[in-house]
């Protein structure tokens, strides 16, 4: 962890909690960004930052000061987002609407994009991604993006998911094989956004 934030922090545990929003406004596109993908909901999206955030918050006496504070809350924020889909899926209730269902979320949470081809283009790349996605457990949603989306390294998705190393291989080795049935061949729209051959092994 760099020395700003090492500061920043001392400074939060003597007192001067305002300054956490300095930690947030840091970490929360990139904590958003994951939780998105994993929960496919804007709404879930941001309960699942802001509760991982929170929890960070409370515990933050007790954060090992030599860690990286980005990737602490990263772990928190995957293990939220895990949570609450799974909650959903226990929920008949629930009527989220996803991603899928509003194919300009994911632009608008995280970024501008002016040029209105590129955003038709981007648009139809998500609702194919996520129509995939679907076919998969929340388990296996989130080892998948942790690891495939947002190339987090093994060790990182076991920490996340709170699973050993060898269980999140397994979890993305069946979310992949998932993905390769439920793929046909289609004009990619995207190959930046959604394309078959970011998955094709695993390591």
């Amino acid at each position: 962890m760099d020395k700003a934030e090492q500061d920043v922090i001392k400074r939060i545990l003597a007192g001067d909690t305002d300054r956490y929003r300095i930690l947030m406004d840091r970490h929360l596109p990139t904590v958003l960004r994951m939780t998105l993908r994993i929960t496919g909901s804007v709404e879930d999206a941001e309960e699942a930052a802001q509760e991982a955030f929170l929890r960070a918050y409370n515990n933050l006496a007790s954060f090992r000061k030599d860690a990286n504070f980005g990737t602490w809350v990263y772990r928190i924020a995957a293990n939220c987002a895990l949570n609450l889909i799974e909650r959903r899926h226990r929920d008949p209730s629930w009527n989220a609407v996803p991603i899928d269902g509003t194919p300009q979320a994911e632009s608008v949470l995280l970024s501008e994009r002016p040029d209105p081809e590129a955003e038709v283009l981007h648009a139809e790349a998500l609702l194919r991604r996520d129509a995939l996605l679907n076919c998969l457990t929340p388990m296996e949603r989130s080892a998948f993006v942790l690891r495939h989306f947002e190339e987090q390294p093994i060790v990182v998705v076991a920490a996340a998911l709170d699973v050993t190393a060898n269980t999140a291989r397994q979890t993305i080795f069946r979310a992949v094989s998932k993905l390769r049935r439920q793929f046909a061949p289609v004009t990619p729209v995207s190959s930046t956004t959604f394309s078959p051959s970011r998955f094709a092994r695993e390591s």
